[in-house]
């Protein structure tokens, strides 16, 4: 089994952090980390824009990617929320075998 990140933006520390909550909850990630506050520079809508934003970084097992994509479009507040993934190539064996224990 192989695992992944994946990355969201959110609105606001808060949505992030109910949004992480929820998906290691329902253990489709066994961690969320949330950072904060990020500047977020972007086109919407034809305009640059210019916001402050939390970053949410989730671990989880790449066959529930699709699960987590389609559940954080459910709880998120954005039309089109940045939801990525990004396979983790190597790292600490015990931390990714966690991760695959920690994640139905």
């Amino acid at each position: 089994m192989s695992t992944v990140m994946i990355y969201v933006t959110a609105g606001s520390r808060a949505e992030a952090a109910m949004i992480g909550r929820t998906i290691v909850e329902e253990r489709l990630a066994a961690c969320a980390n949330v950072v904060p506050e990020i500047a977020s520079f972007y086109w919407w809508e034809g305009t640059v824009q210019e916001d402050s934003e939390a970053s949410l970084i989730l671990k989880t097992r790449r066959e529930l990617t699709e699960n987590v994509i389609s559940r954080v479009k459910e709880l998120h507040n954005y039309d089109c929320p940045c939801v990525v993934s990004f396979p983790i190539a190597d790292g600490n064996k015990e931390f990714l075998n966690w991760v695959i224990k920690e994640t139905s």
